[in-house]
């Protein structure tokens, strides 16, 4: 027990004890050092808050037993897995989309060895990347031609420099939307050099608004599908065809940011207002823009198909270089988007589609097998219902999934605290809080993941 300042020892005095001496040869002198460091620093400041001080001996295997765990806890990864059990499929600040398996070999096979990256093997000249998965954007799009970049936000960048900078761009002011860390699409439009030029109003915007802005510096009508809001109620807006016949008769290109994307009709899961690529594209639309790691269920990308000649001025441009995607997210494309094709099954073979498209009664199954596993750790306030699950990533608001989840309070324990033990686990787990309970969706849950879940809380439960 340390009672006074007085009693904390100097960093060499510990430094000089056998057990320490041999953390010390094993994990180096800089980290051991930062943790008695810290050890002792917290100790101060305890004293003098006027609190007596319980730790074990310094030349104690507790004692170092606390350094070490100290100094693995400052090495272990920062990012990790964590269990999705919050009832939003698409969640972004848990890493959107899961990706297939193929996708995560695909991307271990390239990582541990050389690739044919930008390297023709045919011709033994100098290739592109791109033609790694343009073939399969245009089979699965009806695209002329595709280029790929890392995100969504730089395919509409770079889509609107090469075709817009210095000219006018058309939008309605009900499609100026925000996404997800204050990124606005006005914002977008100026750093690409263009000007926005914003026609109707937030509710209706009519064929003749965007007539009637179209001059002679006006390059593009900008679509973007409001993925992430609706609005409802009095509501106008031009359909696209309409708009590609006035963008055709004023030789200005119709771009859409679609955000989300979708290669498959989701209707049939109840999912009915997000457009397909194909049929937007087969509308009329010049150029669209939409992202690899949301409904379509792969990695981080920005994924853009349309005419040829607009695309071959994108890979042409300087920025091109800035916003290029990487070999790894490359290789997760590519396998992913190959997952669409004959004889594979999309919504069995991609995890974000299988989440959508599982069965409700596998859920409700999964659900109670949670409950029956909490009950018998002696958790007593256990209750499954069915709930509503979320697509999330920007997609699909207002359009619930139906699902089943667990609740349960503890008595000992608030929802907020016991919240912040999970997150402490080794696989985290993070579920949501609702009416002082706490809740885990089972929707985004995988079978092998309830385990996890039940361990994780054992260990917070156990003396």
């Amino acid at each position: 027990m340390l009672k006074t300042l007085r009693d904390l020892p100097q960093i060499q005095t510990l430094l000089d004890q056998p057990l320490i001496k041999k953390l010390e040869a094993q994990l180096g002198h800089a980290q051991t050092v930062a943790a008695l460091r810290g050890i002792i620093d917290q100790a101060r400041a305890e004293l003098l808050d006027g609190a007596e001080v319980d730790l074990p001996a310094f030349d104690s295997y507790q004692f170092a037993d606390q350094v070490k765990d100290i100094i693995n806890s400052a090495n272990a990864s920062s990012l990790k897995p964590v269990i999705n059990a919050t009832g939003i499929l698409i969640h972004t600040n848990l890493g959107r989309a899961r990706m297939a398996p193929e996708a995560v070999e695909a991307m271990q096979a390239i990582a541990a060895t050389p690739s044919n990256l930008e390297l023709d093997l045919n011709t033994g000249k100098r290739g592109s990347r791109h033609t790694h998965v343009e073939e399969l954007i245009c089979a699965l799009t009806g695209a002329e031609a595709a280029v790929v970049v890392n995100n969504c936000a730089a395919a509409v960048l770079l889509s609107l420099m090469a075709t817009a900078a210095g000219r006018n761009v058309v939008a309605s002011r009900g499609e100026l939307i925000e996404i997800g860390g204050s990124f606005r699409l006005p914002d977008v439009i100026a750093q690409s050099g263009a000007m926005l030029r914003e026609v109707g109003a937030t509710n209706k915007t009519r064929l003749s608004d965007y007539a009637a802005a179209i001059n002679e510096d006006t390059a593009v009508l900008l679509k973007s599908h409001t993925s992430n809001f609706k609005i409802v109620g009095f509501t106008a807006s031009p359909e696209r065809r309409d708009l590609a016949q006035l963008a055709k008769e004023n030789d200005v290109i119709l771009m859409e940011d679609l955000g989300s994307g979708v290669l498959i009709d989701l209707a049939q899961y109840g999912l009915v207002d997000e457009p397909v690529v194909a049929d937007i594209l087969k509308s009329g639309v010049d150029l669209v823009m939409f992202s690899g790691d949301k409904l379509l269920g792969g990695p981080q990308a920005g994924i853009i198909a349309g005419r040829a000649d607009i695309i071959d001025d994108l890979k042409s441009h300087p920025l091109m270089r800035a916003v290029r995607i990487d070999k790894l997210s490359l290789a997760a494309l590519e396998a992913t988007l190959r997952l669409y094709r004959p004889p594979h099954d999309p919504t069995l073979k991609i995890p974000v589609l299988q989440m959508l498209s599982e069965p409700l009664e596998t859920i409700r199954q999964r659900a109670h097998e949670l409950s029956h596993k909490l009950t018998s750790l002696g958790i007593i306030d256990v209750e499954v219902f069915e709930s509503a699950c979320q697509v999330g990533g920007g997609t699909l608001p207002e359009q619930d999934v139906a699902s089943f989840a667990v609740s349960l309070a503890l008595p000992a324990m608030s929802p907020d605290q016991f919240a912040a033990q999970l997150r402490q686990s080794v696989t985290p787990v993070i579920g949501r809080i609702k009416n002082a309970r706490t809740i885990f969706d089972l929707r985004t849950v995988r079978a092998a993941e309830v385990p996890l879940i039940v361990a994780a809380i054992a260990k917070i439960l156990s003396p």
